[in-house]
């Protein structure tokens, strides 16, 4: 391939290969999101395989962990794998990535152990295929940006971006097919693609940016992986129910956690002013346009990050039982409901992207964060049992929304940095979109969680008291922290058949019972509560998204970024 390239005229081989780097780049992403919608939807499958229930108590931490653990690596190391592709090579470090998420990804489908100990084993090996995709995630996008010129570069992020929503068609389709052959499929998959996308990428990208000669900057790498890492477990365990309260935000060890992390991070800002040779370049934030799309990302992440699995629980736990289906398919059908939000992102992610290149990101970016406030407005006017034609339009809205926002944003960004720091801005970039999702997620299941407390207990109480359940175990249903019935109906179980003990069931009349385990009784006795919490949450996200507007537009006209040669 390589001979082929050097043998032809000198444009030719820069069209060809920036077309290889697109393509490689894109099988990256197209992976890491196939990987994350499968993993989503097998995990009621992955769970029985090894042998773990996920709902009984203290089994919830291996559900966070292997719902969040991928996204805290990310977001950890991503800044440093950049810095080490604008040092060592981009291509290196991307290879490294492929190499060691295929890896992760063969250790996850061979965990050999049950129970707790096989919950650790593949939490653990969550965690290799979270450091593969760093380093991708760190280094893909500044490889297409030194592949493609300046007025091209939001067409290849376009492109990019429809691989990522192919991806999630297709994670749907292996999480819901192969979780049924056993799950330890749902992780082979991803091997014979990684290994043939490894050796391709090794053989036919090639670095086309300038190298940095700078030693590594250690106490700035430990003290901001140490700093994030303890924030980001603090808000992995701050929303899990302690003996004591619904969350636990206020126990010692969060706190410790969450003060402990922000001291660090504290430190690493101290450090990275002072140092010579910075990991992360806060310079870079003196960038007009880089900066503004940082924030930009920071509030988009906020905004959706924990919504659209909010989402996903409102279609799974209320609205698909309330219309005939049974929890245990509600995961497959939740992700085929939600497909006119990615169809909106196909329309419009590579034309936004396009359009972008010749006017700027100004105007694309913040529309798109306006137009994502009108859509979560508008789902504020639905009622929880919705008429589906009205949430398809809204979430199809959402779609168009983003994908005007992502092509134009991060073409934007990229097209601002010096040719050298393309590594380590891409790294902050992909930092922040990766903090911001983990931080959504627990400020949104927070509101969530406060709004179904409010009214919740007295429904569930009643509702199972005058359907023959004694009020000591109707006590202590309604009593349950509502992230226990927020995640059975996640991953698919009949909430009240979980939370009620089977013995209570079978004591009832056949009636009573197939009343309480019926598909529709839950759904109707969490609506009111549910939509109480679901307020909260949509203003919150409103407000994310006009905070992420007004950072867009103050980013100014088209800017890239050009050496001077004086």
């Amino acid at each position: 391939m390589h001979d082929n390239l050097t043998n032809t005229g000198g444009s030719r081989r820069k069209i060809d290969y920036k077309w290889i780097a697109l393509s490689n780049t894109t099988i990256s992403i197209m992976l890491a999101f196939i990987n994350s919608s499968s993993v989503l939807l097998a995990l009621p499958i992955i769970f029985r395989g090894i042998g773990i229930d996920p709902l009984a108590a203290g089994s919830s931490n291996y559900l966070l962990w292997l719902l969040m653990g991928y996204m805290l690596v990310t977001a950890v190391f991503v800044v440093a794998f950049g810095r080490l592709g604008d040092m060592f090579g981009r291509t290196r470090m991307y290879n490294i990535g492929f190499a060691t998420f295929t890896v992760g990804s063969l250790l996850c489908a061979l965990t050999w152990s049950k129970g707790t100990a096989g919950g650790l084993e593949l939490i653990l090996f969550r965690l290799v295929q979270g450091i593969g995709g760093a380093f991708l995630f760190a280094n893909s996008t500044a490889i297409l940006t030194d592949a493609f010129p300046e007025n091209e570069r939001g067409l290849a992020m376009g492109l990019n971006q429809i691989a990522g929503i192919a991806g999630s068609f297709l994670g749907i389709l292996v999480g819901g097919l192969l979780s049924q052959i056993g799950w330890r499929w749902v992780f082979l998959f991803n091997v014979p693609i990684g290994l043939v996308a490894t050796i391709w990428s090794v053989r036919t990208l090639r670095d086309t940016g300038p190298r940095l000669k700078e030693p590594i900057d250690w106490l700035g790498n430990i003290t901001f992986a140490a700093g994030l890492t303890m924030v980001l477990v603090a808000c992995i365990y701050g929303i899990n129910p302690s003996p004591h309260s619904m969350m636990s935000w206020t126990t010692p060890f969060v706190l410790s956690m969450f003060i402990g992390g922000l001291v660090l991070l504290g430190a690493f800002v101290y450090i990275e002013r002072h140092i010579k040779t910075p990991m992360f370049r806060l310079d870079l934030f003196k960038i007009r346009a880089f900066a503004a799309g940082n924030v930009a990302t920071f509030m988009s992440s906020m905004a959706r990050g924990g919504f659209m699995l909010m989402l996903t629980i409102w279609l799974q736990g209320i609205w698909l039982p309330l219309h005939g289906y049974d929890f245990s398919v509600t995961p497959l059908w939740a992700g085929i409901y939600m497909i006119p939000s990615s169809v909106g992102i196909l329309l419009l992610g590579p034309l936004s992207g396009r359009m972008s290149d010749r006017y700027g990101a100004r105007y694309f970016a913040t529309g798109a964060m306006i137009l994502t406030a009108v859509g979560f407005f508008l789902l504020l006017l639905l009622p929880v049992n919705f008429n589906y034609f009205w949430f398809a339009a809204i979430i199809f809205l959402d779609g168009l929304s983003m994908g005007m926002f992502m092509a134009p944003n991060t073409a934007a960004m990229m097209n601002s940095l010096p040719p050298q720091h393309r590594g380590a801005g891409s790294g902050m970039r992909a930092t922040i979109m990766n903090i911001g999702n983990p931080l959504s997620m627990a400020i949104i299941f927070s509101l969530m969680v406060i709004g179904l407390n409010a009214s919740m207990p007295s429904a569930l109480y009643n509702g199972l008291v005058q359907n023959g359940i004694s009020a000591q175990v109707a006590h202590q249903v309604a009593g349950a922290p509502p992230v226990g019935y927020l995640f059975a109906a996640f991953l698919g179980y009949n909430p009240l058949q979980t939370m009620i003990p089977a013995s209570v069931l079978n004591a009832l009349p056949a009636q009573q019972a197939a009343t309480i385990t019926s598909r529709a009784y839950f759904p109707a006795l969490i609506d009111t509560a549910f939509h109480r919490g679901l307020v909260e949450v949509l203003i919150f996200s409103i407000i994310m998204c006009l905070i992420g507007a007004a950072a867009s537009w103050v980013r100014g006209g088209k800017y890239i970024y050009r050496e001077d040669k004086s």
